[in-house]
């Protein structure tokens, strides 16, 4: 056990710094409401006595010149293990800017290096900083984009569940008329025994997420996101109360901030919630999400950034289980070195390494730096 010393307390923040990578997606890439052929990463560092924090968000290259401008000169000087106190501060200096979107974000990111800088500054990972529950994470795959031909789709699917992932999830909705097809495709590829879940990223109305529903659980589907917009709250519950028995309602991935959430849970409008914490302003919001379902006794999914999320998912009793997803998996393996691999379909955290476990490869990134 890390003993802490009273040097420990107390160390100021040296610097922020921030850098920007967009990589080409190995495939055009398409959910039911959105195309892209690229993903840019946005990376903070926050550096304190002899020790470099790392944090990181998938955002718009605007989110490191908020970070620049605005929170890196904010921090300067501040105690290194008052995070909350850092993040409350961030959270204020975005006030004019607004909460959603950009600026949570570029919190995000800032966030989650305090948090690895403080582990490392008591030489610990995180999930012991934090209290660790879980031994390991269960992960689904998540890809299956619209964009895929059936024969890559299964094959994609295919891969995960023979490498003993134990659900796989796969983006409908671009096309309606298709879908009942292509997830039918979908389960003959992975068999009987994998869970199949299915993404429409709100792109049916109430009526058609309901009848293809009823669709999708003729092949085992139980899991069921977004199937209307996520700001459609009347009509998740809608679907909640009338999807087929089995198949969960899930949504929450464009929550920025906690009202969000809290409006969703008030209106029953999920079966398991998900949070982002690349987006909803880092771990700090990340922790106080998953408080929101302990108190509703509701389960929380992670959304993408699997390398972000292990440590808060191992330390958090509401965690069901986290996405595994295909474009920042693929990212994270080249960039950083320390990403975990599943193993029989999980993700455990490597309590040798400090922090997140990660490092950057910073040779490796400097092909793909845009800022």
């Amino acid at each position: 056990m890390a003993v802490v010393h009273a040097s420990t307390v107390g160390v100021p923040i040296d610097t922020v710094q921030v850098s920007a990578y967009t990589i080409a997606t190995d495939a055009p890439e398409s959910d039911g409401t959105l195309e892209w052929t690229s993903t840019t990463l946005v990376v903070a560092e926050a550096a304190a006595g002899d020790h470099r924090g790392l944090g990181y968000t998938y955002a718009d290259i605007a989110t490191a010149t908020l970070i620049r401008d605005r929170l890196a000169p904010l921090l300067h000087g501040r105690d290194a293990m008052g995070v909350t106190a850092a993040w409350a501060a961030m959270r204020h200096a975005i006030r004019n800017l607004g909460r959603p979107g950009v600026a949570s974000m570029a919190i995000a990111a800032v966030d989650a290096a305090l948090w690895d800088l403080k582990a490392r500054l008591l030489d610990v990972p995180l999930v012991a900083l934090l209290g660790q529950v879980h031994a390991s994470v269960p992960v689904y795959g998540s890809g299956g984009f619209t964009s895929y031909s059936i024969t890559r789709l299964r094959e994609q699917l295919f891969t995960w569940a023979r490498d003993g992932i134990g659900a796989v999830k796969m983006k409908v909705g671009r096309e309606p008329t298709r879908d009942v097809q292509r997830v039918r495709a979908a389960r003959e590829a992975i068999g009987a025994d994998v869970q199949l879940f299915v993404d429409a990223n709100g792109a049916y109305a109430r009526k058609q997420a309901l009848a293809l529903a009823e669709h999708f659980v003729a092949d085992g589907v139980r899991w069921f996101e977004e199937p209307v917009s996520s700001d459609d709250l009347v009509g998740l519950r809608l679907l909640r109360d009338r999807a087929p028995a089995g198949m969960d309602i899930a949504a929450g991935e464009h929550g920025y901030d906690l009202p969000y959430f809290e409006r969703m849970l008030e209106a029953g409008a999920v079966d398991c919630l998900q949070a982002d914490a690349s987006r909803c302003a880092g771990i700090t919001e990340f922790l106080r999400v998953a408080a929101l379902c302990d108190a509703r006794s509701l389960p929380l999914s992670s959304h993408t950034a699997p390398s972000l999320h292990l440590h808060p998912c191992a330390a958090l009793a509401a965690t069901r289980h986290m996405e595994y997803f295909h474009d920042h998996v693929r990212i994270e393996r080249m960039l950083f070195d320390g990403a975990a691999v599943p193993v029989d379909g999980r993700l455990a955290p490597d309590l040798t390494r400090p922090g997140l476990g990660l490092t950057f490869k910073r040779a490796d990134a400097a092909r793909y730096e845009v800022h």
